[in-house]
């Protein structure tokens, strides 16, 4: 009976480490089940690979010979391995860049792909299919040539600096008439959820930032209130940078999509946006 790679390799850890019990916490192994492999592969071979000597076990003349071409071919299948993964391309994942930073780059450390390594790109033109594999796009849906993961929809509240409110309190969406306003395209979408109407005379901030990132940060820095995702920047409200004064939270209809081309066949950027997706619903 041929014995197993994974029998080999404790067998192997056993002689590298010179007992039983280093090997078992080299593998962590219990030592109990490092001597049934022992045992098994004796069995198997037909023959002993360690004898006592005193009170420590050795392996025998043939055992060490074994030893070493196991793990002569055991690092050639590493190095196999790793020439094979060093030539698969990278995944290719586009995202922007708030959504990168805050909710993608915390996740992403935790994903482990057998097949490629992960490179990300916050510039890339969803509109060019071939700029990436995966890509990670907020709208509506409906793009063309491309299957749809939706994940999170997109969400915003007003968040201000607490500094901003001088000890008060705002108790109604009037009220933010009275404070600069960070320019963002659904002030007036906030007010009709928050069941107002856009109050006359608001006063918009002069710069309109590109990112909602730098949104947050002139927020934070008392330039005026920005309507921001809770979720997204849920740390600023935990570490009381910005309060969210309002219960009013405007959800959707826009969601934060990962896209893949419909004609890539590869299991790779399938098997990532699955994972994108579950984590999604983890964070629900």
């Amino acid at each position: 009976m041929r014995p197993s790679l994974e029998s080999l390799r404790v067998f192997e850890a056993c002689v590298s480490a010179g007992s039983f019990a280093r090997a078992a916490e080299r593998l962590f192994l219990t030592p109990a089940a490092v001597s049934l492999r022992i045992r098994t592969l004796e069995a198997e071979l037909g023959q002993p690979l360690f004898e006592r000597v005193g009170r420590r076990v050795v392996p025998t003349a043939a055992a060490s010979v074994l030893a070493g071409r196991v793990q002569e071919a055991l690092s050639a299948v590493a190095d196999a391995l790793a020439e094979f993964q060093a030539a698969t391309p990278p995944l290719r994942l586009t995202a922007p860049p708030t959504f990168a930073s805050r909710w993608l780059a915390p996740r992403l450390a935790r994903y482990v792909s057998s097949a490629s390594s992960i490179e990300i790109d916050v510039s890339a033109d969803v509109r060019d299919a071939h700029a990436f594999d995966v890509a990670i796009r907020t709208g509506r849906g409906g793009w063309p040539g491309l299957d749809e993961y939706r994940l999170t929809p997109v969400e915003v509240t007003p968040m201000l600096a607490p500094s901003l409110l001088g000890g008060g309190i705002l108790d109604a969406a009037a009220t933010l008439a009275d404070f600069d306003l960070l320019p963002h395209p659904d002030w007036d979408r906030w007010f009709a959820a928050a069941g107002y109407g856009t109050p006359p005379g608001l006063r918009f901030a002069a710069v309109d930032y590109p990112t909602h990132e730098l949104d947050a940060n002139a927020a934070v820095a008392g330039l005026g209130v920005a309507l921001l995702s809770p979720s997204l920047f849920a740390p600023l409200l935990t570490s009381g940078q910005l309060v969210a004064p309002f219960s009013c939270v405007l959800s959707g209809p826009a969601w934060h999509f990962a896209l893949v081309r419909a004609d890539d066949a590869r299991l790779a950027p399938r098997q990532l946006c699955a994972w994108l997706c579950e984590q999604a619903r983890e964070a629900a």
